[in-house]
């Protein structure tokens, strides 16, 4: 069974999903379920991403089981490391999930980075800090979203190229796999043509340099985002010779 490794319900700052109305959509799909909730410590501006995780695992753990697992994404900066990593200890997590939402302080989700920063000093700056992340941090299982970036830039041309950054990428890649971090294949975007296309290079690379598996994430707050353009996912993993996965404990599940 296919798994959807990446969604988010309200115990996310960003999301009022119930659990039960995502395991229905879920079932209906015929794909398991994780739930990855929101842990970005001192996030700026109003929201407050954190999350008590002991009332997640109350609440969430009579649902447990082979379609549902219970996990977390960890937004990653240097700064706040060592609390995340505190934060992860504090329960019996199946999946930690890495993630940059943050650059300098500030929110990507935003237009003010963009508008202060040129695009290749944007980009490079997210992957570089992307980069050293994956050596920190050494407590999370897969590398979220790794274009996360080309959703909310606010340039005439958002897209993310390999060709344009492929020394910066590299890094990442290869960061990824001497961590023996799995990297998701997230699916938000893979509605649309272009961002295929830039990907399909990005996942060729990793699978050269050496990784083997990716988990598909579609990084749901609504139940009817739970599973979105998984089957372009699947044949962009059988294209790239990637192995579709999740985890349950904290350990890979081969699907």
């Amino acid at each position: 069974m296919i798994f959807d490794s990446h969604s988010h319900t309200r115990f996310s700052a960003d999301s009022e999903m119930e659990a039960r109305a995502a395991l229905r959509a879920s079932e209906a799909l015929g794909i398991g379920l994780v739930f990855t909730e929101h842990l970005d410590v001192d996030f700026p501006g109003e929201n407050d991403f954190t999350f008590d995780p002991a009332a997640y695992w109350e609440t969430y753990a009579p649902l447990r089981g082979e379609r549902l697992r219970l996990g977390v994404e960890v937004g990653m900066t240097p700064e706040t490391c060592a609390a995340s990593r505190a934060f992860v200890a504090r329960a019996p997590f199946d999946l930690v999930i890495g993630s940059i939402h943050v650059l300098d302080g500030q929110d990507l989700y935003y237009p003010a980075y963009y508008e202060a920063h040129a695009k290749e000093e944007a980009y490079t700056a997210y992957f570089a800090q992307m980069a050293a992340c994956l050596k920190t941090h050494d407590f999370i299982d897969v590398l979220g979203h790794i274009d996360y970036i080309a959703r909310y830039a606010a340039y005439a041309n958002p897209e993310l190229s390999y060709g344009a950054f492929q020394e910066a990428i590299d890094a990442v890649l290869r960061a990824a796999v001497e961590t023996d971090t799995v990297l998701e294949l997230n699916t938000r975007r893979l509605g649309e043509r272009r961002a295929v296309k830039e990907l399909v290079p990005i996942y060729t690379r990793y699978r050269e340099l050496g990784g083997r598996y990716v988990t598909l994430g579609s990084d749901a707050h609504a139940a009817d985002a739970i599973g979105a353009h998984f089957a372009a996912a699947e044949e962009l993993a059988a294209a790239t010779r990637l192995r579709i996965v999740t985890f349950k404990e904290r350990r890979v599940e081969l699907l």
